[in-house]
Parts: structure tokens; C-alpha cells; sequence
């Protein structure tokens, strides 16, 4: 493992398991509030990147672990040639051998060209999805719209999240469906994308407040009425794409950690604000409202509030 830094590691492990399964050939599909995957179903992935198996023996030994243990015992690879895959798969560009389907074939992974997915004539249903489902305004949809931050997406009418970097170019995106079923949604970065950059709002301030997901940048966006802050939405809890924009944005000195409301949320920010201490930055730490675990259910518990009282003031 001393051929690759500790950053292409976290960045190794910050990659979607589902994603990386579905990639291999196998069919992931849900069962209770785990994942498992129809070709071996003593499989249980929980919730992004990690997995165990609940019955039946394995030749290596191997039982659950990481995404790196999952590409070793599935992908018949070394630790060496798992991290290389993953870190292609999530956009830095390895070759390696790997096995799908279940078995072992000779394939030379090439770098992706990075591309974002075709654009829907219109922004209906990721409209319908942001106000109805999610509570925004339509205001709030429109502001991420105009600025090319959102759009929809041809032909299943996915919700794209762009990501640019300094010189105002798109290298990251990811998708998210707008067909819910008991919470859980298809979810994928596009292929070929840079895990450095990320989903954000530029502001001329000294501050960045720093998210997990989209929606909850959106959510938090509307609630404190556009603050005139940077807004930065990892997409996990590593912080590869914080450490790229505080180097892009050099008049940065205060941090506000706004991370999902859940023991690994809450340890998330514990931990970073910590690290950026050290590091010389002024940081804070925010979170939900007791009973949301995001601030997209935080503005959801409000605007269900409000409705609720004038329904009982129309009585």
C-alpha cells in the first residue's frame, strides 16, 4: 500500500460500492435497508462502502471489509491493483486486470473522458421532484438552474450536480434520480469525473460552509436566504474536495462544518474541524435541528409546519 498516498486511498474508499458492483456485471438490488446483489445474495452492502457476507465461505478468507476487500475477493485482484481500479473508477485513471461477472478476463481500464450526461429539453420534472418532494422554492430551483449548477437529464430525467473548477470548467458531476422509493434513489457520479472538485456556490467572503449533499447545500441555501458565504457540498464525508477549493480560494480563513445530523455526520465534523484547527483555520460546527438528520428534512419539518398552522387557521 506505500505506492499510493494516503489521499488517493481515502479517496479509493470514498467510492460508491453499489456503483463499483453494478460496474463489475453483478445486479445490486435492495433488501430491507441493506443492498445485496443477485448473483450472491449472503451479500449485504451497508450503506455506500462497506460489505459482509452473512453465510457461505470464501477461498480467501475474506468476509467484508472496504471497497478494496470487496475488488479482492470479487475481482480477483491484489491491494495493489483494487486501489488502482477504484481510484479509475472514480476518475484518476489506473490500468489493471479485473474479473467480471465472476470471472477473471485481461481488460486494460482506460481513463474516461469526462463528460456530462445530455440535457432534457426542459427542467420539469427535476422541478416537480426539488418542490414537491423536497420543499424548495421555486425560486431556489431556478437560482441553481440559471447559474448551469442543475439541470435535468436525458432520457431518465436524473438531477445533475456540476461541480467546476477555478477556470469555470465542469470536472464533476453527479446524478441523482427523482423517483424515490421508501427514501432510496438511484445515485452515481458521472464517469470520468475529478473527486478534487465538487458541487458548490462562490461568494466574495473569507468564509466556506461545507455540506455532505446537494440538496442539504440547496436546503440551507434557502433557509438563511442566499448567505453571502462559499457553500461546498463533498458528497461524502472525505474531504478531497474542501482541501482543492481552500487551495482555489486562498482568502478563505473560516470553516462551518454543516454535516448530516448522524453519528457518522457528527464524527465527520468532529474530526475535520479538528484537522483545520491545526491547519490554521477558524472553524464551526452546525448541524440540524434535534429530530433531522440533514437540513433538507430540517426545511421539510418547516414548510410541513407552516402549512399545518395555516390549515388549522382556515378552519
Amino acid at each position: 500500500m506505500g505506492m499510493f498516498t494516503k489521499s488517493e486511498l481515502e479517496m479509493a474508499k470514498s467510492v460508491d460500492l453499489k456503483a463499483v458492483a453494478s460496474s463489475m456485471g453483478f445486479t445490486v438490488k435492495r433488501i430491507g435497508s441493506l443492498y445485496t446483489i443477485k448473483e450472491m445474495d449472503s451479500i449485504r452492502i451497508y450503506p455506500d462502502n462497506h460489505w459482509y457476507r452473512w453465510s457461505g465461505k470464501s477461498a480467501t478468507g475474506i468476509t467484508g471489509g472496504s471497497q478494496i476487500d470487496f475488488m479482492m475477493e470479487f475481482g480477483g485482484m491484489d491491494i495493489g491493483e483494487a486501489v488502482a481500479y477504484l481510484l479509475d473508477f472514480s476518475g484518476q485513471g489506473r490500468n489493471v486486470t479485473v474479473r467480471t461477472e465472476g470471472k477473471v478476463s485481461s481488460v486494460k481500464k482506460e481513463h474516461k473522458p469526462f463528460s456530462l450526461p445530455p440535457s432534457s429539453s426542459n427542467n420539469l420534472r427535476i422541478m416537480k421532484y426539488l418542490t414537491e418532494e423536497r420543499r424548495l422554492s421555486e425560486e431556489t430551483v431556478m437560482w441553481f438552474i440559471d447559474r448551469k449548477l442543475i439541470y435535468e437529464s436525458e432520457p431518465y430525467h436524473n438531477i445533475v450536480f456540476i461541480g467546476y473548477d477555478k477556470e469555470g470548467r465542469a470536472r464533476f458531476a453527479s446524478m441523482r434520480g427523482i423517483y424515490d422509493h421508501d427514501g432510496k434513489a438511484f445515485k452515481c457520479d458521472v464517469a470520468g469525473n475529478d473527486k478534487r472538485f465538487a458541487f458548490h456556490v462562490e461568494a466574495d467572503s473569507d468564509t466556506v460552509l461545507v455540506f455532505e449533499a446537494a440538496i442539504d447545500l440547496m436546503s440551507y441555501f434557502e433557509m438563511h436566504h442566499r448567505p453571502q458565504v462559499h457553500m461546498i457540498a463533498l458528497g461524502m464525508t472525505a474531504d478531497n474536495p474542501l482541501r482543492q477549493y481552500l487551495d482555489d480560494h486562498a482568502g478563505i480563513s473560516n470553516i462551518g462544518f454543516c454535516l448530516d445530523n448522524d453519528e457518522p455526520g457528527r464524527t465527520a465534523a468532529y474530526k475535520l474541524a479538528e484537522k483545520y484547527i491545526r491547519l490554521g483555520y477558524r472553524t464551526d460546527i452546525s448541524f440540524p435541528i434535534d429530530g433531522c438528520k440533514d437540513y433538507n428534512e430540517q426545511i421539510c419539518s418547516i414548510k410541513k409546519a407552516v402549512i399545518s398552522s395555516e390549515k388549522r387557521k382556515g378552519r
